[in-house]
């Protein structure tokens, strides 16, 4: 499997060609290895990037006028082997996916994705650039499923570890059902709080989804070693929060866009989040990760 670096004096960054995927954040000044490292008996990814659909469909499909399509759960970017790395310097890797004769299949539309990793001191910015060369408006979500290493040192448990947003604020997460589509259930996670204690229960129910977040900036705080990392997030309206019950990891999502809710019509340009690009316009978002 083809992998590509960058690196400075502070963190080695290794990005996957496959998907696009950054798969190591390592930390030489520590020798810490940040992204969770896809064991495959838990959960066998590193940070999948989410495009053109954040989460499952309603059946697994969609409408676009008069035609059905199915795309599988959270898009074809991730574990797509067609990406290609399309430029490379001493501190960004950017990669790119246009569209095919395969994607046209899934997604009726014309488009250019593009992923660039620009490293600077002890951040990565990771930018998301869509250009649509459609002669029609395109539709799409799109966003990030980074996994990071929790327990990362010695005689840590889950329980050592929180989430801290910037400022408190009265949190509410939207309840999944059975099919994984957003309920209009919701359930309390904050009240007038800042943080999230992390627990082997916690996402027992699936991931925390919480839409149009006032925080814009999340850390990850260790109890006993303070904290860990820090993500930045202000192009995305969304955020979820997820991990395999009881394991050693967290992911945190940056999301323009959610799963499909209940009440679907099944119509991509009704669906919710959904984001709609004029012909021949481009569109950037992007969310940095900060080490401590």
């Amino acid at each position: 499997m083809k992998k590509h670096f960058i690196e400075n004096d502070f963190l080695k960054i290794t990005v996957k060609e496959t998907g696009a995927e950054l798969c190591s954040i390592l930390n030489k000044e520590n020798n810490k290895e940040y992204i969770w490292q896809a064991n495959p008996e838990i959960w066998g990814s590193h940070a999948p990037n989410l495009f053109p659909v954040i989460g499952v469909l309603k059946e697994g499909k969609y409408h676009f006028e008069t035609n059905e399509y199915e795309i599988p759960k959270h898009g074809f970017i991730r574990h797509n082997e067609n990406i290609r790395l399309k430029e490379r310097s001493e501190n960004q890797l950017v990669f790119e996916l246009l569209y095919s004769e395969e994607t046209l299949k899934m997604y009726p539309f014309k488009f250019d994705f593009r992923i660039a990793f620009t490293l600077n001191k002890k951040s990565l910015e990771v930018n998301h650039h869509i250009i649509n060369l459609d002669n029609k408006p395109i539709y799409f979500s799109l966003g990030g499923h980074p996994a990071f290493n929790i327990q990362l040192f010695e005689n840590e448990k889950i329980e050592d570890y929180h989430i801290e947003f910037d400022q408190k604020m009265d949190l509410d997460t939207y309840v999944l059902n059975n099919d994984g589509l957003v309920s209009s259930n919701t359930k309390k996670v904050l009240k007038n709080e800042s943080s999230i204690r992390l627990t082997k229960e916690i996402f027992n129910s699936d991931a925390l989804i919480f839409k149009n977040i006032k925080s814009k900036v999340v850390d990850l705080v260790s109890e006993k070693n303070g904290k860990i990392l820090s993500i930045e997030y202000r192009d995305f309206k969304n955020l979820g929060v997820w991990a395999k019950p009881g394991a050693p990891y967290v992911c945190v999502e940056p999301w323009l866009g959610i799963s499909d809710i209940e009440g679907t019509d099944q119509n991509l340009k009704n669906k919710e989040g959904i984001i709609k690009l004029s012909a021949e316009k481009e569109f950037d978002a992007n969310y940095t990760i900060s080490i401590v």
